[in-house]
């Protein structure tokens, strides 16, 4: 078992050392700035199950061939509004980056677009992407699937992956609106975020081999889908509209065909798809609209009564603090991940992006 050390470190110090370590493995500039944009993302606004901790995982999909280093990312075929991109097995979030760019420069003429990504990989925090199409003034969905993990509802078998789903929305304010959700109750990488740190899952969020509900993350063999025992089919129906949009949309493998992100075998590329759409909210409306509309919402939303103690939170306002705490405090590296950093500080003779080792 890891040691329980935690370490602080700056978002910026986190960049150096991501973007050293690709480079010492060879891994191209494009790759090594969409992966490490991804994952800063991910740590920088609290999604830490999909953030810079995915580091070793992701060199060791590179070093072993899974992932491709030097991507060649192309337009497969297009029409109007719709496009297929080979991402060559690439990082996901190489391809993810790509389509969102060419899905914006599309909405511009067509006021939709929509991309199917073929031969992806796991692109990390799906707002990642989403985020990107609302700082241009459009509405952003992104869709992914995954490896078997997620039970369906009734199951007793993992089917479907955890399947995200992520919208972002211009607000007319600082920030977007920005939902970013797996169809799971979890996502995968929450559970081994708990495993780090020796802590009990949530109530319902987990089964073991048996499709027994457990609170061990070590037992865990699969995940409920969203709304647990009693309403998860309606996060199995979510997880099955990413199902259909990444997978059948792009033609590329189903979750229960895509080897498991886990390994043992890192040496073949796991053939996901993903799906972006961008939607330019000014071809329903006029832009002072849209502005006025989202502000309104925004404001009937956060001022609605809330439960005693509580705050009533748009999606996003939760990542939009914990961004301006990080970026003052530094980020928290979980045991693991500081045992695993200090492995790959060691290996490639760079120093760990915290000050000092405990």
């Amino acid at each position: 078992m890891p040691n329980k050390v935690n370490e602080i470190a700056t978002l910026g110090s986190l960049e150096y050392f991501s973007k050293t370590v690709f480079e010492k493995i060879d891994v191209d500039a494009q790759s090594s700035d969409a992966a490490t944009r991804a994952m800063l993302h991910g740590s920088l606004h609290g999604v830490d199950s999909h953030g810079i901790r995915l580091l070793p995982h992701y060199v060791q999909a590179f070093e072993g061939g899974r992932l491709n280093k030097q991507p060649k990312v192309e337009i497969q075929q297009q029409r109007t509004g719709t496009t297929v991109l080979n991402a060559d097995n690439a990082h996901g979030a190489v391809g993810t980056y790509a389509a969102i760019d060419h899905g914006i420069k599309i909405a511009k003429d067509t006021g939709i677009a929509a991309v199917a990504i073929q031969n992806t990989s796991h692109f990390g925090p799906a707002g990642a992407f989403s985020i990107v199409a609302a700082d241009a003034g459009m509405i952003g969905l992104v869709f992914g699937n995954s490896d078997s993990f997620v039970s369906l509802f009734d199951g007793a078998e993992a089917f479907h992956g955890t399947n995200p789903i992520s919208v972002a929305m211009p607000s007319g304010q600082e920030n977007p609106w920005l939902l970013d959700m797996a169809s799971s109750s979890v996502p995968y990488n929450r559970v081994e975020l708990h495993r780090s740190k020796q802590s009990d899952l949530p109530l319902g969020v987990a089964s073991d081999k048996s499709g027994a509900s457990t609170t061990d993350p070590f037992a865990a063999e699969m995940l409920t889908p969203l709304g647990g025992v009693d309403f998860g089919f309606k996060g199995a129906g979510l997880g099955g509209v990413a199902e259909i949009l990444s997978a059948v949309l792009s033609g590329m493998k189903l979750s229960p065909d895509i080897a498991p992100m886990s390994g043992p075998n890192f040496g073949e590329a796991r053939s996901l798809g993903a799906f972006v759409i961008i939607i330019d909210p000014t071809g329903f409306v006029a832009a002072p609209l849209v502005q006025a509309g989202m502000l309104r919402y925004l404001t009937l939303l956060r001022g609605s009564k809330p439960r005693a103690g509580q705050r009533v939170m748009a999606p996003g306002d939760r990542e939009w603090e914990t961004a301006r705490r990080r970026r003052k405090h530094g980020i928290s590296l979980d045991p693991i991940t500081v045992a695993k950093f200090t492995e790959l500080a060691q290996t490639h003779s760079i120093s760990v992006p915290w000050s000092k080792l405990s």
